[in-house]
């Protein structure tokens, strides 16, 4: 995919980041918070994308999107600091559901990847907002 610069992506990606909140809400439910893990990582990960969405960049590697994020975003507190260590724990959470089959993992964990979704969504539909071009 080519780097472009667009409102209309940056939108369709929130989109997407919110329909993957809903998704973990309805996995942490029906208690699959392996599933549920995966759900609010993708949410928080559309919602990051989102943003990146109106640069014009993009990568391939989830952990290349990540640590620009970091640097561009966090580090220079366009987004608290504090939302980059929840973004990184919950891609560790994300790696360990996927790939761990001996992963047993909490409900009060896979609760904090999904309030980490929403606060992102929240931030970033502020953001996109504010920041449109």
């Amino acid at each position: 995919m080519s780097p472009k610069i667009s409102k209309e992506l940056a939108r369709h990606r929130l989109e997407q980041a919110k329909e993957d909140y809903k998704a973990s809400l309805i996995l942490y439910d029906a208690k699959l918070y392996k599933s549920a893990n995966n759900r609010a990582y993708y949410s928080i990960f559309h919602s990051i994308k989102s943003v990146l969405s109106l640069e014009p960049i993009d990568f391939k590697r989830h952990k290349d999107v990540i640590a620009y994020f970091n640097k561009n975003y966090i580090n220079k507190e366009v987004f608290p600091r504090n939302v980059g260590r929840k973004i990184s724990e919950a891609s560790k959470v994300r790696e360990d559901s996927d790939y761990d089959d001996e992963f047993v993992v909490k409900s009060e964990v896979t609760l904090e990847q999904i309030q980490t979704a929403k606060e992102l969504i929240k931030l970033v539909e502020d953001y996109i907002e504010n920041n449109e071009k």
